[in-house]
């Protein structure tokens, strides 16, 4: 059987192996359309006995690419001994630390306990003392990119049959991350004896090897709202102490998770005068309006484009990403992670890209562009077809904010304040959001970003249980809206999508 050597690591697989495979859920690598051989991104540089170039790869690589040895690891099979290499940068600005108010202390956990978010691109954790100080943090790429960018490429692909390959690689990360918390806060793995997990309801689901049928198709039903406390071991996970409980807080819906919950549960929203609305920009858009006493909750689709895929030149925030763009003098200046030169471009660098070629004249209201393509930075172009990718996803979550407005009854100047959390929002240029329109420009000069208020929720919950009943209330109490059959939303979405 051929040996494939991966980055140094040696494997004997069958011939005709496809190499992507061998890189699904392993973290290093993302495949955001799946494994399908549609965006071009998992490049690889390969040597030794492999199949032919196929049309598809010859349609997304260059004549120098080729040269260099560079395939698609979705599409490349083993049919001999060969070398693989990907690069395998770890991702650069994760956002770790969130807004949290004052707590009543009475911890859950008897040594140190952890906070762990799944997000959908990445993974966050921290470890706590018995007097509730952070003793370490720790975050990695979520391993589940390797079966699609998207929340439903993953579902689709655990219904196919890989589910608990799917389990499986986001349990041993987060066993990594427990592992790595432990390390830096010089103590024994062992002593983790208490662990709160949150996340979309998707990502619980296929953590905990639950079925996501139910979230496929309408009524999209929740096959566990969880609130849930589980043994450690039960999880398959190791770098705790055996006995270790892990909590998992409840969800409000099938597309409104525990993520929002413990989000909300950290924003402190409910103890606030009028009306506040708090929104997690991601690939799950989510948001909560609180208005009179009640809690309206939705979801909107947004797409990975502000996660970094879906973006022709796209990639998640690591070293060699455009994380930031100016228009000075007519031309764009970029500021790149890492100040090496450009490779892509990340969320927070595409939001600013479309504010500055809208204000130099690049792209009409209508998202038209007059070229095909304008550079960003050298080697980094920003196409006709990223900027419809980019008002897709900017139109739904301007008209879901806008939508749970209308369900309330009011509008934009009712508004106290919009709370953004989570890693994108954390590094988003407020004032270019509102200016090519993911945010209702009326409420951005009342923005306050409260970073990972998920993983702060989720914390709350680790260092006194007794916040628990607030989730149990949010989830319980809030009225989720279906925007997918909402003729509000339907219209705001057409109407958005202009500039």
């Amino acid at each position: 059987m051929p040996s494939v050597t991966i980055n140094g690591v040696e494997k004997t697989v069958p011939e005709g192996t496809g190499i992507g495979s061998l890189l699904a859920g392993t973290g290093i690598m993302g495949m955001p359309c799946g494994g399908h051989g549609r965006c071009g991104k998992c490049r690889v540089k390969v040597t030794g006995k492999v199949s032919s170039l196929c049309d598809r790869e010859k349609a997304f690589l260059s004549g120098e690419e080729i040269r260099q040895g560079i395939r698609l690891a979705c599409l490349v099979r083993a049919e001999g001994d060969c070398w693989v290499e990907t690069g395998g940068e770890k991702a650069a600005g994760i956002r770790l630390e969130g807004d949290m108010p004052d707590i009543v202390l009475n911890p859950s956990f008897t040594s140190y306990g952890a906070a762990v978010d799944i997000g959908t691109t990445t993974l966050a954790a921290r470890l706590y003392d018995r007097e509730g100080k952070v003793a370490a943090q720790a975050s990695c790429m979520n391993p589940q990119s390797g079966w699609g960018a998207d929340v439903i490429s993953r579902m689709e692909a655990a219904m196919g049959g890989a589910a608990e390959d799917i389990a499986r690689a986001v349990r041993q990360s987060v066993d990594g991350l427990l592992e790595e918390l432990a390390d830096s806060g010089g103590i024994s793995y062992r002593k983790i004896d208490g662990v709160v997990v949150t996340g979309n309801t998707a990502m619980l689901h296929l953590f905990t090897g639950t079925s996501v049928e139910p979230l496929t198709h309408a009524p999209f039903a929740v096959k566990r709202s969880f609130d849930e406390k589980v043994n450690a071991a039960c999880l398959g996970l190791t770098k705790v102490s055996p006995e270790a409980e892990v909590y998992f807080p409840p969800c409000a819906g099938a597309f409104v998770g525990a993520d929002l919950v413990t989000a909300l549960l950290a924003s402190g929203i409910r103890n606030k005068k009028g009306a506040w609305i708090l929104v997690d920009i991601g690939t799950n858009g989510e948001m909560a309006l609180l208005h009179g006493g009640r809690f309206f909750f939705c979801s909107t689709a947004a797409g990975p484009v502000f996660e970094g895929a879906g973006i022709s030149r796209g990639m998640a925030g690591r070293p060699g990403a455009i994380d930031r763009v100016e228009l000075r003098g007519g031309k764009t200046e970029v500021h790149v992670i890492g100040n090496i030169p450009p490779r892509g471009i990340c969320g927070s660098g595409v939001v600013d890209a479309v504010a500055c070629l809208l204000e130099g004249g690049y792209i009409d209201e209508t998202g038209y562009m007059e070229k095909e393509e304008v550079l960003i930075a050298p080697d980094v172009p920003f196409t006709q077809k990223d900027v419809r990718m980019v008002q897709l996803a900017k139109s739904a979550i301007h008209a879901g904010i806008r939508t749970l407005l209308h369900i309330a009854g009011i509008g934009c100047g009712d508004v106290s304040g919009l709370l953004i959390a989570g890693g994108f929002g954390s590094f988003l240029n407020v004032e270019n959001a509102g200016r090519m329109g993911l945010l209702p420009e009326e409420l951005t000069s009342g923005v306050r970003v409260i970073g990972n208020a998920a993983l702060s929720g989720a914390a709350m919950l680790l260092l006194n249980p007794a916040y628990r009943r607030d989730c149990r209330d949010y989830a319980s109490r809030g009225e989720v809206v279906e925007l997918s059959c909402h003729p509000f939303f339907a219209r705001e979405y057409m109407d958005r999508m202009s500039f």
